[in-house]
Protein backbone atom coordinates (compact mmCIF):
# COMPACT_ATOMS: atom_id res chain seq x y z
CA UNK A 1 0.00 0.00 0.00
CA UNK A 2 2.75 2.53 0.99
CA UNK A 3 4.27 1.53 -2.33
CA UNK A 4 0.96 2.47 -4.01
CA UNK A 5 0.64 5.80 -2.07
CA UNK A 6 4.13 6.97 -3.00
CA UNK A 7 3.47 6.09 -7.04
CA UNK A 8 0.06 7.47 -6.61
CA UNK A 9 1.27 11.21 -5.36
CA UNK A 10 4.52 10.58 -8.06
CA UNK A 11 2.91 10.53 -10.64
CA UNK A 12 -0.24 12.43 -10.04
CA UNK A 13 -1.93 14.69 -12.76
CA UNK A 14 -1.61 17.92 -10.78
CA UNK A 15 -1.86 20.47 -13.47
CA UNK A 16 -5.40 18.73 -14.12
CA UNK A 17 -6.57 18.50 -10.67
CA UNK A 18 -5.95 22.11 -9.83
CA UNK A 19 -7.95 22.77 -12.86
CA UNK A 20 -10.79 20.48 -11.90
CA UNK A 21 -10.90 21.81 -8.28
CA UNK A 22 -10.94 25.43 -9.23
CA UNK A 23 -13.60 25.28 -11.89
CA UNK A 24 -15.50 23.58 -8.66
CA UNK A 25 -14.55 25.97 -6.60
CA UNK A 26 -15.35 28.97 -8.76
CA UNK A 27 -18.75 27.80 -9.59
CA UNK A 28 -19.47 26.74 -6.23
CA UNK A 29 -18.71 30.58 -5.58
CA UNK A 30 -20.80 31.94 -8.99
CA UNK A 31 -23.72 29.58 -7.68
CA UNK A 32 -23.85 31.71 -4.45
CA UNK A 33 -23.93 34.65 -6.41
CA UNK A 34 -26.12 34.14 -8.61
CA UNK A 35 -28.72 32.26 -6.84
CA UNK A 36 -29.39 34.67 -4.04
CA UNK A 37 -32.41 36.03 -5.13
CA UNK A 38 -33.89 32.52 -6.14
CA UNK A 39 -33.28 31.36 -2.83
CA UNK A 40 -34.82 33.94 -0.72
CA UNK A 41 -37.89 34.01 -2.96
CA UNK A 42 -38.83 30.61 -3.66
CA UNK A 43 -36.51 28.38 -1.29
CA UNK A 44 -36.16 28.67 2.85
CA UNK A 45 -35.57 32.72 2.98
CA UNK A 46 -31.75 32.80 3.20
CA UNK A 47 -29.02 34.03 0.21
CA UNK A 48 -26.65 30.65 0.72
CA UNK A 49 -29.59 27.68 -0.07
CA UNK A 50 -28.47 26.71 -3.46
CA UNK A 51 -24.13 27.37 -2.08
CA UNK A 52 -25.03 24.92 0.89
CA UNK A 53 -26.35 22.39 -1.17
CA UNK A 54 -23.99 22.49 -3.68
CA UNK A 55 -21.23 22.42 -1.03
CA UNK A 56 -22.51 19.31 0.46
CA UNK A 57 -22.42 17.63 -3.25
CA UNK A 58 -19.02 19.09 -3.68
CA UNK A 59 -17.61 16.91 -0.78
CA UNK A 60 -19.64 13.75 -1.48
CA UNK A 61 -17.91 14.37 -4.83
CA UNK A 62 -15.00 14.76 -3.19
CA UNK A 63 -14.91 10.83 -2.42
CA UNK A 64 -16.28 9.98 -5.59
CA UNK A 65 -13.49 11.71 -7.40
CA UNK A 66 -10.63 9.62 -4.95
CA UNK A 67 -12.24 6.62 -5.77
CA UNK A 68 -11.96 7.19 -9.40
CA UNK A 69 -8.45 8.44 -8.47
CA UNK A 70 -7.01 5.94 -6.47
CA UNK A 71 -8.17 2.88 -8.28
CA UNK A 72 -6.71 1.29 -11.39
CA UNK A 73 -9.11 2.36 -13.97
CA UNK A 74 -9.06 -1.24 -15.83
CA UNK A 75 -11.11 -1.88 -12.78
CA UNK A 76 -14.04 0.37 -13.95
CA UNK A 77 -14.63 -1.48 -17.16
CA UNK A 78 -14.67 -4.98 -16.22
CA UNK A 79 -17.16 -7.20 -17.50
CA UNK A 80 -18.54 -8.23 -13.93
CA UNK A 81 -19.04 -4.96 -13.31
CA UNK A 82 -20.25 -3.37 -16.43
CA UNK A 83 -23.15 -6.40 -16.40
CA UNK A 84 -23.91 -5.45 -12.60
CA UNK A 85 -23.95 -1.36 -14.08
CA UNK A 86 -25.85 -2.53 -17.08
CA UNK A 87 -28.58 -3.80 -14.72
CA UNK A 88 -28.56 -0.93 -12.75
CA UNK A 89 -28.77 1.73 -15.26
CA UNK A 90 -31.66 -0.36 -16.67
CA UNK A 91 -33.39 -0.19 -13.31
CA UNK A 92 -32.90 3.57 -13.14
CA UNK A 93 -34.83 4.28 -15.87
CA UNK A 94 -37.57 1.88 -15.54
CA UNK A 95 -38.04 3.74 -12.02
CA UNK A 96 -37.66 7.14 -13.80
CA UNK A 97 -40.92 5.85 -16.04
CA UNK A 98 -42.61 4.61 -12.80
CA UNK A 99 -42.30 7.43 -10.63
CA UNK A 100 -40.31 10.22 -12.18
CA UNK A 101 -40.56 14.01 -10.97
CA UNK A 102 -40.67 16.48 -13.89
CA UNK A 103 -38.38 19.58 -14.24
CA UNK A 104 -37.27 21.79 -17.32
CA UNK A 105 -40.31 20.01 -19.48
CA UNK A 106 -38.28 16.32 -18.84
CA UNK A 107 -39.27 14.07 -16.37
CA UNK A 108 -35.86 13.48 -15.80
CA UNK A 109 -35.85 12.90 -12.03
CA UNK A 110 -36.22 10.34 -9.54
CA UNK A 111 -36.46 10.43 -5.85
CA UNK A 112 -33.58 8.27 -4.13
CA UNK A 113 -35.72 6.92 -0.94
CA UNK A 114 -36.23 10.35 0.23
CA UNK A 115 -32.41 11.56 0.19
CA UNK A 116 -31.68 13.35 -2.99
CA UNK A 117 -32.49 13.90 -6.43
CA UNK A 118 -31.22 11.74 -9.06
CA UNK A 119 -30.77 12.22 -12.63
CA UNK A 120 -30.22 8.17 -14.57
CA UNK A 121 -29.26 10.61 -17.85
CA UNK A 122 -26.44 12.00 -16.30
CA UNK A 123 -25.12 7.79 -14.69
CA UNK A 124 -25.85 6.82 -18.07
CA UNK A 125 -23.54 9.35 -19.98
CA UNK A 126 -20.61 7.95 -17.71
CA UNK A 127 -21.86 4.47 -18.23
CA UNK A 128 -21.33 4.69 -22.00
CA UNK A 129 -18.35 5.65 -21.67
CA UNK A 130 -17.13 2.15 -19.66
CA UNK A 131 -19.06 0.41 -21.24
CA UNK A 132 -18.38 0.65 -24.45
CA UNK A 133 -14.55 1.33 -23.94
CA UNK A 134 -14.60 -2.35 -22.31
CA UNK A 135 -16.51 -3.70 -25.04
CA UNK A 136 -14.41 -2.86 -27.40
CA UNK A 137 -11.24 -3.60 -25.77
CA UNK A 138 -12.35 -7.27 -25.11
CA UNK A 139 -13.11 -7.52 -28.56
CA UNK A 140 -9.62 -6.34 -29.49
CA UNK A 141 -7.50 -9.11 -27.29
CA UNK A 142 -9.17 -11.37 -30.16
CA UNK A 143 -9.26 -9.42 -33.22
CA UNK A 144 -7.50 -6.27 -34.00
CA UNK A 145 -10.11 -3.39 -33.78
CA UNK A 146 -9.18 -2.69 -37.50
CA UNK A 147 -10.28 -5.98 -38.78
CA UNK A 148 -13.85 -5.47 -36.43
CA UNK A 149 -17.02 -5.10 -38.59
CA UNK A 150 -19.87 -3.72 -37.52
CA UNK A 151 -21.97 -6.94 -36.99
CA UNK A 152 -19.16 -8.11 -34.48
CA UNK A 153 -19.94 -5.25 -31.82
CA UNK A 154 -24.02 -5.55 -31.74
CA UNK A 155 -24.51 -5.74 -28.44
CA UNK A 156 -22.54 -2.90 -27.37
CA UNK A 157 -24.76 -1.18 -29.88
CA UNK A 158 -27.49 -2.72 -28.71
CA UNK A 159 -27.00 -1.29 -25.29
CA UNK A 160 -26.37 2.22 -26.57
CA UNK A 161 -30.17 2.03 -28.41
CA UNK A 162 -31.66 1.39 -25.16
CA UNK A 163 -30.18 3.80 -23.49
CA UNK A 164 -31.06 6.26 -26.52
CA UNK A 165 -34.63 5.04 -26.07
CA UNK A 166 -34.67 5.61 -22.08
CA UNK A 167 -33.60 9.17 -22.40
CA UNK A 168 -35.63 9.82 -24.97
CA UNK A 169 -38.49 9.01 -23.47
CA UNK A 170 -37.70 11.16 -21.37
CA UNK A 171 -37.73 13.69 -23.84
CA UNK A 172 -34.46 14.91 -22.85
CA UNK A 173 -33.02 15.94 -25.95
CA UNK A 174 -29.50 17.63 -24.72
CA UNK A 175 -28.27 13.91 -23.35
CA UNK A 176 -29.78 12.42 -26.15
CA UNK A 177 -26.92 14.64 -28.01
CA UNK A 178 -24.52 14.27 -25.44
CA UNK A 179 -24.66 10.27 -25.06
CA UNK A 180 -24.61 9.39 -28.96
CA UNK A 181 -21.36 12.46 -29.06
CA UNK A 182 -19.73 10.00 -26.57
CA UNK A 183 -20.44 6.94 -28.14
CA UNK A 184 -18.83 8.07 -31.62
CA UNK A 185 -15.99 9.67 -29.72
CA UNK A 186 -15.32 6.50 -28.18
CA UNK A 187 -15.63 3.89 -31.73
CA UNK A 188 -13.22 6.74 -33.41
CA UNK A 189 -10.67 6.22 -30.40
CA UNK A 190 -10.62 2.67 -30.83
CA UNK A 191 -8.42 2.37 -33.67
CA UNK A 192 -11.17 0.92 -35.65
CA UNK A 193 -10.77 2.12 -39.79
CA UNK A 194 -12.02 5.24 -40.92
CA UNK A 195 -14.40 3.28 -43.77
CA UNK A 196 -15.60 0.78 -40.97
CA UNK A 197 -16.15 3.84 -38.75
CA UNK A 198 -17.87 5.75 -41.07
CA UNK A 199 -20.21 2.49 -41.53
CA UNK A 200 -20.34 2.44 -37.54
CA UNK A 201 -21.39 6.24 -38.04
CA UNK A 202 -23.66 5.23 -40.25
CA UNK A 203 -25.65 2.58 -38.52
CA UNK A 204 -25.71 4.55 -35.13
CA UNK A 205 -27.43 7.32 -37.44
CA UNK A 206 -30.33 4.88 -39.01
CA UNK A 207 -30.80 3.62 -35.83
CA UNK A 208 -30.88 6.67 -33.88
CA UNK A 209 -33.33 8.50 -36.24
CA UNK A 210 -35.51 5.38 -36.28
CA UNK A 211 -35.83 4.94 -32.45
CA UNK A 212 -36.36 9.23 -32.99
CA UNK A 213 -39.05 8.77 -34.96
CA UNK A 214 -40.36 5.96 -33.22
CA UNK A 215 -40.35 7.93 -30.38
CA UNK A 216 -41.90 11.28 -32.03
CA UNK A 217 -44.88 8.38 -32.94
CA UNK A 218 -45.51 7.57 -30.09
CA UNK A 219 -45.36 10.30 -28.23
CA UNK A 220 -45.31 13.34 -30.20
CA UNK A 221 -47.52 15.43 -28.43
CA UNK A 222 -45.48 15.30 -25.11
CA UNK A 223 -41.60 16.16 -27.03
CA UNK A 224 -43.65 18.26 -29.55
CA UNK A 225 -44.84 20.49 -26.66
CA UNK A 226 -45.85 24.25 -26.88
CA UNK A 227 -42.34 24.99 -25.00
CA UNK A 228 -40.28 22.84 -27.14
CA UNK A 229 -42.17 24.59 -30.35
CA UNK A 230 -41.66 28.10 -28.41
CA UNK A 231 -37.29 26.99 -28.21
CA UNK A 232 -37.51 26.58 -31.73
CA UNK A 233 -39.05 29.89 -32.86
CA UNK A 234 -36.80 31.66 -30.15
CA UNK A 235 -33.56 30.26 -31.93
CA UNK A 236 -35.19 31.52 -35.41
CA UNK A 237 -35.99 34.97 -34.36
CA UNK A 238 -35.53 35.52 -30.49
CA UNK A 239 -36.99 38.96 -30.49
CA UNK A 240 -40.19 38.11 -32.06
CA UNK A 241 -40.84 36.40 -29.13
CA UNK A 242 -39.08 38.44 -26.37
CA UNK A 243 -42.29 38.56 -23.92
CA UNK A 244 -42.93 34.47 -24.14
CA UNK A 245 -40.76 31.79 -25.35
CA UNK A 246 -37.34 34.16 -25.92
CA UNK A 247 -37.60 35.90 -22.25
CA UNK A 248 -34.70 33.97 -20.82
CA UNK A 249 -32.57 34.02 -24.27
CA UNK A 250 -32.95 37.68 -24.65
CA UNK A 251 -32.52 38.50 -20.56
CA UNK A 252 -29.61 36.46 -20.98
CA UNK A 253 -28.45 38.26 -23.88
CA UNK A 254 -28.91 41.57 -21.71
CA UNK A 255 -26.57 39.95 -18.93
CA UNK A 256 -24.26 39.20 -21.39
CA UNK A 257 -24.14 42.40 -22.82
CA UNK A 258 -23.81 44.17 -19.71
CA UNK A 259 -20.78 43.03 -18.74
CA UNK A 260 -18.35 44.14 -21.11
CA UNK A 261 -14.64 43.23 -20.58
CA UNK A 262 -14.38 43.65 -16.76
CA UNK A 263 -18.43 43.22 -15.57
CA UNK A 264 -20.23 45.40 -13.38
CA UNK A 265 -18.48 43.36 -10.27
CA UNK A 266 -19.07 39.83 -8.42
CA UNK A 267 -22.40 40.19 -6.81
CA UNK A 268 -23.45 43.13 -8.49
CA UNK A 269 -25.84 41.10 -11.49
CA UNK A 270 -29.22 43.14 -11.71
CA UNK A 271 -30.78 39.67 -14.43
CA UNK A 272 -30.40 37.53 -11.18
CA UNK A 273 -32.65 39.68 -9.32
CA UNK A 274 -35.72 38.18 -10.93
CA UNK A 275 -35.26 38.81 -14.88
CA UNK A 276 -33.19 35.67 -15.54
CA UNK A 277 -35.06 32.27 -14.19
CA UNK A 278 -32.81 29.70 -12.83
CA UNK A 279 -29.63 31.85 -13.19
CA UNK A 280 -27.74 29.22 -11.26
CA UNK A 281 -28.16 26.22 -13.51
CA UNK A 282 -27.82 26.27 -17.28
CA UNK A 283 -27.85 30.10 -17.36
CA UNK A 284 -24.94 30.48 -15.13
CA UNK A 285 -22.90 31.49 -17.79
CA UNK A 286 -24.94 34.70 -18.40
CA UNK A 287 -24.51 36.17 -14.80
CA UNK A 288 -20.34 35.44 -14.83
CA UNK A 289 -20.43 37.13 -18.22
CA UNK A 290 -22.30 40.47 -16.64
CA UNK A 291 -20.62 39.84 -13.53
CA UNK A 292 -16.92 39.72 -14.35
CA UNK A 293 -17.40 40.61 -18.15
CA UNK A 294 -15.35 38.92 -21.17
CA UNK A 295 -12.25 38.04 -18.65
CA UNK A 296 -14.58 35.76 -16.43
CA UNK A 297 -16.17 34.07 -19.62
CA UNK A 298 -11.72 33.65 -20.89
CA UNK A 299 -11.25 32.04 -17.54
CA UNK A 300 -13.81 29.50 -17.41
CA UNK A 301 -13.51 28.49 -21.64
CA UNK A 302 -9.85 28.44 -20.33
CA UNK A 303 -10.86 26.25 -17.66
CA UNK A 304 -12.70 23.10 -19.48
CA UNK A 305 -10.75 23.55 -22.64
CA UNK A 306 -7.60 22.84 -20.60
CA UNK A 307 -9.06 19.44 -19.55
CA UNK A 308 -10.37 18.93 -22.67
CA UNK A 309 -7.21 19.62 -24.03
CA UNK A 310 -5.77 17.07 -21.70
CA UNK A 311 -8.13 14.29 -21.72
CA UNK A 312 -7.31 14.39 -25.58
CA UNK A 313 -3.57 14.42 -24.79
CA UNK A 314 -3.92 11.36 -22.73
CA UNK A 315 -5.46 9.55 -25.18
CA UNK A 316 -3.27 10.29 -28.06
CA UNK A 317 -0.08 9.72 -25.85
CA UNK A 318 -1.26 6.32 -24.19
CA UNK A 319 -0.87 2.80 -26.35
CA UNK A 320 -3.31 1.26 -24.19
CA UNK A 321 -6.60 0.92 -26.33
CA UNK A 322 -8.49 1.15 -23.11
CA UNK A 323 -7.17 4.24 -21.75
CA UNK A 324 -7.66 6.09 -25.34
CA UNK A 325 -11.01 5.37 -25.51
CA UNK A 326 -11.92 6.45 -21.97
CA UNK A 327 -9.97 9.35 -21.82
CA UNK A 328 -11.50 10.32 -25.24
CA UNK A 329 -14.99 9.50 -23.95
CA UNK A 330 -14.33 11.68 -21.23
CA UNK A 331 -13.11 14.92 -22.99
CA UNK A 332 -16.16 14.33 -25.56
CA UNK A 333 -18.56 14.24 -22.81
CA UNK A 334 -17.46 17.84 -21.02
CA UNK A 335 -16.89 19.35 -25.01
CA UNK A 336 -20.24 17.96 -25.91
CA UNK A 337 -21.91 19.23 -23.38
CA UNK A 338 -20.48 22.42 -22.79
CA UNK A 339 -20.91 23.31 -26.72
CA UNK A 340 -24.49 22.68 -26.08
CA UNK A 341 -25.09 24.59 -23.29
CA UNK A 342 -23.18 27.48 -24.25
CA UNK A 343 -24.65 27.52 -27.55
CA UNK A 344 -27.94 27.67 -26.57
CA UNK A 345 -27.20 30.79 -24.48
CA UNK A 346 -25.34 32.54 -26.82
CA UNK A 347 -28.16 31.48 -29.73
CA UNK A 348 -25.84 29.29 -31.61
CA UNK A 349 -28.40 26.43 -31.06
CA UNK A 350 -31.44 25.76 -29.77
CA UNK A 351 -31.80 25.45 -25.76
CA UNK A 352 -31.75 22.06 -24.80
CA UNK A 353 -31.55 22.73 -20.38
CA UNK A 354 -27.93 21.42 -20.27
CA UNK A 355 -25.74 22.59 -17.55
CA UNK A 356 -22.61 23.77 -17.87
CA UNK A 357 -19.85 21.04 -16.55
CA UNK A 358 -17.99 21.82 -12.68
CA UNK A 359 -19.90 25.14 -12.86
CA UNK A 360 -24.08 25.43 -13.09
CA UNK A 361 -25.50 24.04 -10.01
CA UNK A 362 -26.36 20.03 -9.89
CA UNK A 363 -25.36 17.18 -7.47
CA UNK A 364 -25.37 14.83 -9.91
CA UNK A 365 -24.11 16.23 -12.71
CA UNK A 366 -21.00 17.50 -10.56
CA UNK A 367 -20.56 13.97 -8.57
CA UNK A 368 -20.29 11.87 -11.92
CA UNK A 369 -18.31 14.28 -13.38
CA UNK A 370 -16.28 14.46 -10.08
CA UNK A 371 -16.16 10.54 -10.60
CA UNK A 372 -14.83 10.59 -14.17
CA UNK A 373 -12.16 13.06 -13.31
CA UNK A 374 -10.97 10.84 -10.89
CA UNK A 375 -10.48 7.85 -13.29
CA UNK A 376 -9.26 10.65 -16.11
CA UNK A 377 -5.97 11.50 -13.27
CA UNK A 378 -5.19 7.64 -12.91
CA UNK A 379 -4.84 6.93 -16.72
CA UNK A 380 -3.08 10.02 -16.57
CA UNK A 381 -0.70 8.64 -14.32
CA UNK A 382 -0.59 5.23 -16.04
CA UNK A 383 0.25 7.16 -19.37
CA UNK A 384 3.28 8.85 -17.00
CA UNK A 385 4.25 5.41 -16.04
CA UNK A 386 4.17 3.89 -19.29
CA UNK A 387 6.41 6.69 -20.82
CA UNK A 388 8.99 5.92 -18.20
CA UNK A 389 9.12 2.28 -18.76
CA UNK A 390 8.54 2.99 -22.89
Amino acid sequence: MRKYLAYFVRNFDYPLFFTYVFLCLFGLVMIYSSSMMVSIVYEDGTPDYFYRKQLLNLVVAAFAFLIGAFFPYKHFSSKKLMKVLLFFTIFLFIWLLIDGYEAGGAKSWINLFGLTMFQPSEFAKLFIILYFAGAFYRKSLNNPMENLEPNNIVYPIIVWLVIILFVATETDLGAVMIISGIAVAVIAASGIQFKKFMKFFAVLAGFGSALIGLVLLVKGDEILTQNRLGRIKSFLNPFEYEGGSSYQIINGYIAIGSGGLEGVGLGQSIQKLGYLPEPQNDFIMAIISEELGILGVIIVLGGLGFIVFRALTIALKTKDPLARMISAGIASWIAVQSFINLGGLSGLIPLTGVTLPFISYGGTSILLLSFAMGILINVSMYVKLEKKKG
